[in-house]
């Protein structure tokens, strides 16, 4: 169990990870020199509460990864189960094209930070538990599995960041290529 942290501490450590998110919306990299400047905090005290620039990054991520999977764990209580894979894969879309924390730490080989290894071993499960049944369900086409979603996804992802327009267009975007992603990976209907 952590200890809480002080009242001027707990600021601080927001106000780090504010400005991070801020750099990541930016599409800046990630400095903590840069980061303590920007926070107006001295570089002793953003390295007190971030050894490296990958811990910063995964506790900018978080949040977002803490809501995918509360979302997956959701999505398992549908009991359609093409309805609650494509409404998964929605709302992944969803947080790629919005949050930019998101897929340098899903890319990363490896974490700094047990809870983000946690929470990426959590959503591969529930992706993969959904994709799963809905395969057995007999809504995903044969000869996919669970593990093309990953790639597909990100490839979504960068087309709607690429070619997307502006931010607010992104997720609109995100939306239509995942439509028809989701057309081709659906079984076509069985006639008696």
């Amino acid at each position: 169990m952590t200890t809480p942290l002080r009242k001027d501490a707990a600021r601080n450590w927001d106000r780090i990870v504010a400005v991070a998110r801020a750099l990541l919306d930016q599409g800046a990299p990630l400095q903590l020199n840069d980061v303590a400047g920007r926070a107006g905090l001295g570089v002793g005290t953003v390295y007190r509460h971030f050894a490296t620039p990958e811990a910063l990054l995964e506790t900018v991520a978080t949040p977002c990864l803490e809501a995918l999977t509360a979302d997956g764990r959701q999505a398992l209580a549908d009991t359609d189960p093409w309805r609650a894979l494509e409404g998964f894969l929605f709302r992944t879309v969803e947080a790629q094209v919005t949050d930019a924390s998101l897929a340098p730490v899903a890319a990363a080989a490896t974490d700094t930070l047990p809870r983000t290894t946690e929470l990426k071993e959590t959503l591969r499960s529930v992706g993969t538990a959904l994709f799963d049944r809905a395969r057995e369900a007999g809504a995903v086409r044969p000869g996919l599995a669970a593990a093309d979603l990953v790639p597909l996804m990100c490839g979504i992802a960068y087309a709607a960041t690429v070619h997307g327009g502006a931010p607010t267009d992104r997720i609109d975007t995100a939306h239509r290529y995942l439509t028809t992603l989701l057309e081709g990976l659906r079984a076509a209907p069985q006639h008696a």
